[in-house]
């Protein structure tokens, strides 16, 4: 796929403690799966930690021949910035996973961790000759630690540590991407200028949480779908996004416990899905899981039972769309459902 020229500088399976358990869980159907009720404990400890993150990325490429780890730049707070890759072949398609943007949508960085573990096993082999993989977990590190120069006082969650959409100096980093890089936030800026225009990235999810009760069709759903809406991405990257959606669409809605409803996003470049896709011609699918790890807007929060099927979700969604790369189905993907998914309510 051919890239635009960029602008430069001058123009798991339920946790514990940070460890992913990998036996297997039970996943409930969507509906069944709590909110926050403000009687229940919310507990931040049983997410990784970045520290934690850091220890289980290097263990995991010291075990994989594959998996090589780059620190593509730092944290307002000079936390290290992960990018971990499965590079086979130059001429391969390629696919990154973003994850945690907002530093309280935490569940998904889970489900990335996860799958890096299954990357190392032999139930993706063979995958990985056919398709460029990459990831970067926990992008808003400090939001994800709740280390912010504001408060947090009345956030509802508790544990260790509370999360929060904004970075270090209070900004949203999925508001940032119609920048010049000089003008970013730091997270932002390594990412555009250490990863966007370093490698040749053809498709991209962006993971997301959003609020617990939306629905559609009268039922809770599980997440909800979105493909770039800007006036400015070129039609046959926005024709690959609307096939990522209907892989994304099909591998979750088969589910007993998926349910996806189509998202009500804005236009403006600076949202990621829009501005990554226009300004570096990938194919962009956003993707918001129901509910969020804390926040101080109670009906956001989801209870912790939740869980499972939340990670499952994150960690099936990247896995089929590896496979669809690989095999070369995402090309063919039929998107006439996009016509017909309803907006969440």
């Amino acid at each position: 796929m051919k890239k635009k020229k960029v602008l430069n500088v001058t123009t798991s399976i339920v946790l514990g403690m940070g460890v992913l358990f990998t036996t297997p869980f039970t996943v409930g159907a969507v509906g069944e799966g709590p909110g926050y009720t403000g009687n229940e404990s919310i507990q931040t400890s049983i997410l990784h930690t970045h520290e934690e993150m850091v220890d289980f990325l290097q263990n995991q490429e010291a075990k994989q021949d594959v998996l090589e780890l780059e620190v593509f730049g730092q944290s307002v707070k000079g936390r290290d910035l992960y990018l971990a890759k499965y590079e086979t072949d130059p001429s391969n398609p390629s696919v990154l996973f973003l994850t945690q943007q907002h530093g309280n949508e935490a569940l998904t960085t889970e489900g990335a961790l996860d799958f890096i573990k299954q990357l190392g096993t032999g139930k993706m082999k063979g995958i990985l000759d056919q398709v460029n993989v990459y990831v970067v977990p926990m992008f808003n590190a400090d939001g994800a630690m709740g280390d912010v120069n504001f408060s947090l006082e009345d956030y509802v969650a508790d544990g260790d540590r509370h999360l929060t959409r904004y970075n270090a100096n209070h900004y949203d980093l999925n508001r940032e991407h119609d920048k010049t890089t000089e003008d970013m936030q730091p997270e932002a800026r390594a990412l555009h200028e250490n990863v966007f225009q370093k490698y040749d990235i053809d498709y991209m999810i962006d993971f997301h949480h959003q609020g617990r009760n939306s629905e559609r069709d009268g039922k809770l759903v599980s997440g909800s779908i979105l493909h770039p809406t800007t006036p400015n991405v070129d039609e046959e990257v926005l024709e690959g996004s609307k096939r990522l959606g209907a892989i994304v669409f099909d591998a979750i809605q088969s589910k007993g416990w998926g349910h996806l409803g189509k998202y009500r996003g804005g236009s403006s470049d600076n949202i990621g899905r829009n501005g990554i896709a226009a300004r570096y011609d990938i194919s962009t699918v956003l993707f918001e899981m129901r509910g969020m790890a804390d926040h101080y807007y109670e009906p956001y929060v989801l209870g912790q039972k939740s869980n499972g099927y939340i990670i499952k979700q994150a960690v099936t969604t990247m896995e089929e769309t590896v496979r669809a790369i690989a095999d070369g189905s995402v090309e063919t993907a039929d998107t006439s459902f996009w016509d017909t998914l309803d907006y969440q309510q």
